[in-house]
């Protein structure tokens, strides 16, 4: 399971947010994976990346949502592959917290696309702008999905659990969340086809007239700060800089409070 091959590091990521690996007696053991049925075809790609015998089982359920459901399981024993599993940082037993990115290179824009194939969602929000999400325990997860997305969509985003339940919600909206859709699904690339189909979808979503544009925050360099300094007006610091008469009013109230370090030359 090299994780700098594409399909490898999908499942991987897959895996590590919605496969479970137990341990039983002695060497024991068992890797399962349980999708609802329509996702079937996800498992038996999956079961042929394996090199070890595997299996896929259905079985239809009550659950809160629906009198009946339908689902597909697959089933791993072989401790050779258990064990390449676990090495890569597929934790056994309860991993919703502890999980991590793996270690050593890896595939990322895959990896992260079976991150969010597994526990995220792609789609449209009631007012029918494009989103992407990820809902996570883990803050390594989080974070690191936080940091990727920041060098595909510019957009900054700082994590903090919900008070209900203590998980993270990542989500990127309307143009932030076509860029990091297209990125992710790109064209043939292993996916739950319903959710490339979707992610494909994104593409075609204009922002109505009228709309505010997007905004995306641009940070401030020392550089900056010393023109400002400098010209000591927000209004021609503004028309200098590319930067609105507000942006550079706040800036240089805050430089002058302390409330941010000064630039190297002005202290």
């Amino acid at each position: 399971m090299d994780l700098t091959v594409p399909a490898y590091a999908y499942m991987f990521g897959f895996l590590q947010m919605d496969g479970h690996l137990a341990k039983g007696l002695g060497q024991k053991g068992r890797l399962t994976v349980e999708i609802t049925a329509q996702d079937v075809e996800l498992l038996r790609r999956f079961q042929k990346l394996t090199p070890y015998y595997s299996s896929i089982t259905e079985r239809v359920r009550s659950t809160n949502f629906a009198e009946t459901h339908s689902s597909v399981t697959w089933s791993l024993c072989s401790l050779e592959a258990r064990t390449r599993l676990n090495d890569l940082g597929l934790p056994y037993g309860r991993k919703s917290t502890t999980v991590s990115p793996p270690r050593g290179a890896f595939s990322r824009l895959d990896y992260l696309r079976g991150v969010i194939d597994a526990d995220g969602s792609v789609g449209y929000t009631a007012k029918g702008f494009p989103f992407i999400s990820l809902t996570t325990a883990s803050t390594a997860i989080g974070t690191y999905l936080c940091q990727y997305a920041k060098e595909i969509t510019g957009a900054e985003r700082t994590l903090k659990r919900n008070i209900r339940d203590s998980i993270y919600n990542v989500l990127y909206t309307m143009e932030l969340a076509q860029r990091l859709a297209a990125h992710l699904y790109y064209p043939g690339c292993l996916a739950l086809q319903r959710k490339h189909n979707v992610a494909d979808s994104l593409a075609s979503w204009e922002r109505p007239v009228g709309m505010r544009a997007a905004y995306t925050k641009r940070p401030w360099s020392r550089h900056e700060d010393r023109i400002l300094l400098e010209l000591s007006s927000p209004k021609a610091a503004g028309e200098r800089l590319g930067r609105t008469t507000q942006s550079c009013s706040l800036r240089l109230w805050r430089l002058r409070t302390g409330q941010v370090p000064l630039p190297a030359s002005e202290q």
